[in-house]
């Protein structure tokens, strides 16, 4: 039996030809001993029946016991889950790249290790070698730790070479993985969530994420109206002592970094409220998949958004849904170049709005 070939890497910055020898041997349907941040894992190509046989084999583990993924962007878990809850994207935002194991929903049934499964568990390591790998073999990774089951989890290569030398075709040795840890995988198909396995992360850090509330609003340019919004409900919740709701705004074509207008910080200032240091941010995706309550100022806005993320509609309201106020016109309007008047008119109606959603949340 031949030694398995080992290539030494700057776990920062791996050589290219290592990465490309990696990811070529994985797509073969071969194995290959990678580092991740946690511990060293043994990684195989998830979409190749053999190769997850093979590595049940070398592991000794029971073949019906499905594997969880490694994967390098976003994109690719959307494609491998469905239904995916606020709370996934809460702790990938805190969490991610990191020591967490997601167990999700998988997509269209969800063909795993070659047989049917109705989840799946998908992690993103915070690992440069690691993210390199998976990205040039563009799919995802099975990767459990790299040992024989039962058996301690390998933090540095050496030791997972006393049990799989020869066993597998490469090993990439980055050095001793950070943490040295598993990650915690923790089940969000089910109400509460569930902790499979603790690791890295406690339940204490999960559920402080997880509880906390995100109610995001928006406009177009995010200097006036959603920024009205942000700072209104922000002092509301802080007269009532509430710290478990997290206020953000955006806008749908705002410019990075733009202030908010004069009208806006002055009639603000008058209610106590400095938003002088506001500077605008353009809505993303990402800012709409965590956030628990979503409130747009017109049907226009409410259009991009579901056009940005088409599963937030059970999420999305028009803000003037809340108002107290007999309109057939539920859109609040730009009052941008309209005069201290408008913009007086408009933040009355924002703030009818706002006390109304402070009772709710």
């Amino acid at each position: 039996m031949s030694s398995t070939k080992i290539l030494k890497v700057d776990p920062q910055n791996p050589a290219a030809e290592a990465i490309d020898q990696a990811a070529k041997i994985i797509l073969a349907g071969g194995l290959v001993i990678i580092p991740t941040e946690t511990v060293y894992g043994l990684a195989a190509d998830s979409r190749n029946p053999a190769a997850l046989k093979k590595l049940s084999e070398i592991k000794k583990r029971p073949a019906d016991k499905p594997f969880s993924f490694l994967i390098e962007k976003r994109e690719r878990l959307e494609a491998l889950a469905r239904n995916i809850p606020v709370a996934a994207y809460k702790l990938m935002d805190k969490f991610w790249p990191g020591p967490m194991t997601l167990v999700l929903e998988a997509k269209d049934g969800g063909t795993i290790n070659g047989e049917q499964s109705r989840t799946i568990g998908l992690r993103m390591p915070d690992h440069q070698t690691a993210l390199q790998i998976i990205a040039a073999a563009d799919t995802a990774l099975a990767c459990p730790s790299a040992n024989i089951s039962g058996e301690e989890a390998p933090r540095e290569i050496s030791v997972a070479m006393k049990e799989l030398d020869g066993l597998v075709e490469l090993a990439i040795d980055a050095g001793a993985a950070k943490l040295g840890v598993e990650s915690t995988v923790v089940d969000l198909t089910i109400k509460p969530l569930r902790i499979l396995r603790p690791g890295a992360i406690n339940k204490d850090e999960i559920d402080a994420v997880v509880s906390k509330k995100i109610v995001l609003f928006v406009c177009t340019g995010n200097s006036c109206r959603s920024v009205m919004a942000q700072g209104l409900l922000k002092k509301v919740l802080k007269e009532k002592n509430r710290d478990d709701v997290e206020v953000l705004s955006a806008g749908v074509m705002a410019i990075n970094g733009m202030g908010v207008t004069p009208e806006t910080q002055e009639l603000l200032a008058q209610e106590g409220i400095n938003v002088s240091a506001h500077r605008a941010q353009r809505l993303t995706r990402q800012m709409v998949d965590a956030s628990d309550l979503i409130l747009v100022m017109s049907r226009g806005q409410e259009e991009a958004v579901l056009t940005l993320a088409p599963v937030a509609k059970n999420r999305l309201f028009l803000l003037k849904e809340f108002a107290k106020i007999s309109d057939e016109n539920m859109d609040i309007d730009d009052p941008i170049g309209r005069g201290h008047d408008f913009y007086s008119r408009v933040l009355y109606v924002i703030r009818q709005a706002v006390e109304r959603i402070a009772q709710v949340i």
